[in-house]
């Protein structure tokens, strides 16, 4: 093992530590979030009541309410629930995080209503926010023919600037575009069909995908684990990059600020095309606890760290 660089390091402590002390208990039955039970958002029209985003429990009291027997968890959260991923604003990007939720058909209306229902406060500290306005609701999902039409209120096109309106149009696609049968997103509020939104005027008059917001996406995307989660050797990590020459790094690093795992990985295809990676990352762990996982390229300049992303997260 050797020991992070100071930038590095800085990164994981000024940001991570300080989140992970409270994440240990509010993620501690989530798992590492890699989970195939995302399904395809479902196939059929479903339509929720206006008050369906009304949250009347704490996030992410299902996984702090989860037996303390890790046998009858796992059993549990495979029988009765399912994993699926919201995405969120941070440092002017969208960014992954995981929600355990009741099994279901309809799993795209139950990933928008998860999302409308915002970051938990550990993922707040961890710098996350969404760029949906408050007041917002879920009136429907419709996916056909690859497109999903999501209903919301009219609360969706209130407040902010441009950035803010590409950002919640970012936060909807990307929830969406999780599942296999869903390649573009169409919106309407109250009912209504729109082509543009808000009063800056941002063009959507055709089903929105996630290339139409690459501005949006960071360099280096972590789809999984996301922050919290706990993970176990060897880890699956898996996102899309769009970074020279498709290659990143990937570092694991332990409470004590040392590199448990240094990976070279190579995505799909990069610079300028975004790519995808999906890559096992062992490590080996002297103390169960708290950690990091970091990503970042190598400047094609000078070899330093560009494009870090850090995903603080239970090591076990």
């Amino acid at each position: 093992m050797k020991r992070q660089s100071a930038g590095l390091i800085r990164l994981v402590y000024v940001i991570g530590l300080s989140i992970l002390l409270v994440a240990a208990i509010a993620f501690a039955a989530v798992g590492c979030g890699a989970s195939s039970d995302v399904g395809d958002g479902g196939t059929v029209s479903t339509t929720a009541p206006a008050d369906t985003t009304t949250t009347t429990e704490p996030p992410g009291q299902t996984t702090t309410t989860a037996p303390s027997d890790t046998t009858t968890t796992s059993t549990t959260l495979a029988e009765d629930t399912m994993t699926v991923r919201v995405y969120f604003s941070r440092d002017e990007k969208v960014s992954a995080a995981s929600r355990v939720i009741p099994r279901t058909q309809q799993v795209g209306a139950a990933a928008m209503k998860a999302l409308l229902e915002g970051p938990t406060e550990v993922e707040e500290q961890g710098g996350m926010w969404s760029s949906v306005p408050k007041g917002t609701t879920f009136l429907g999902l419709d996916i056909k023919d690859g497109i999903a039409t999501v209903d919301l209120s009219k609360e969706y096109s209130s407040g902010g600037g441009s950035l803010s309106m590409m950002m919640r149009l970012a936060e909807v696609v990307f929830t969406l575009t999780q599942f296999p049968t869903v390649e573009g997103v169409n919106f309407k509020l109250d009912g209504k069909p729109i082509d543009v939104l808000g009063g800056e005027g941002i063009i959507i008059d055709h089903p929105m995908s996630r290339a139409d917001y690459e501005d949006m996406s960071p360099a280096i995307l972590v789809e999984s684990p996301t922050l919290g989660n706990t993970i176990s050797s060897p880890v699956q990590i898996t996102g899309t990059a769009n970074v020279f020459e498709a290659v990143f790094r990937v570092n694991i690093v332990d409470y004590d600020g040392l590199i448990i795992a240094d990976k070279v990985v190579m995505a799909t295809s990069g610079t300028g095309t975004r790519g995808t990676f999906d890559v096992s990352v062992p490590y080996r762990l002297t103390k169960a606890g708290l950690g990091s996982i970091i990503v970042f390229a190598e400047s094609p300049k000078d070899g330093s760290p560009i494009n870090v992303i850090e995903i603080p997260i239970i090591l076990e």
